[in-house]
């Protein structure tokens, strides 16, 4: 069987990414059609740079479906014992990093929210689809979704701080949203950060 190849990436203004995208059905999500388009995308994520996160609209595919990539629960511990060095040492731990390796990539389809933190937090963010901008965007802190996931099983996952603006992020996709639409300040592309708010 061929290895599977990476899809193009649409960018700001196709049609598609400013579209409501469709359910799947229960015979749907575990197709042959489906399954292609997941190991696809998966595969198109683990070639981008700087990507955490994947909406099906952004390679063409108006479905409700999106992939996050476990490195954004990597960002989140990393994170973590950045904030308990600081708060040991009065440093900042810049010196402190996770060891890239080959990432699973979580599958969320037909995605409903079931809570959201009143709490929002701002932070940088970006988009595979609109290259070389970045802004500060509100983002609730924590939220819970429920979806299914490549096999067809439901099931419910909260998310906080990072993975929870990485999922907030895919979900504007498949209502035609962009992170351009909630951009509170621009920032200059010299100040992008290493990992942004969303694969996307």
């Amino acid at each position: 069987m061929p290895p599977t190849a990476p899809l193009p990436i649409l960018k700001n203004p196709h049609a598609v990414l400013r579209a409501s995208a469709a359910p799947l059905s229960p015979a749907d999500m575990t197709g042959e059609a489906v399954q292609d388009l997941i190991a696809a995308m998966c595969e198109t994520l683990k070639n981008t740079a700087d990507g955490v996160g994947l909406a099906a609209p952004q390679v063409g595919r108006s479905v409700r479906l999106f992939i996050v990539s476990e490195e954004a629960e990597e960002i989140d511990k990393l994170e973590r014992r950045r904030e308990e060095h600081k708060k040991k040492t009065g440093e900042h731990g810049d010196e402190l990093i996770y060891e890239p390796r080959p990432w699973k990539y979580y599958v969320f389809i037909n995605p409903v929210v079931k809570k959201v933190a009143r709490r929002k937090i701002h932070a940088p963010e970006g988009c595979l689809s609109v290259p070389k901008k970045y802004g500060m965007v509100g983002r609730s802190e924590k939220i819970t979704v429920e979806a299914y996931d490549e096999e067809g099983k439901k099931f419910t996952r909260g998310a906080s701080r990072f993975f929870a603006r990485v999922i907030q992020h895919e979900l504007d996709h498949l209502d035609g949203t962009l992170f351009i639409d909630k951009v509170d300040e621009w920032l200059d592309i010299a100040d992008k950060p290493d990992k942004l708010e969303t694969k996307k």
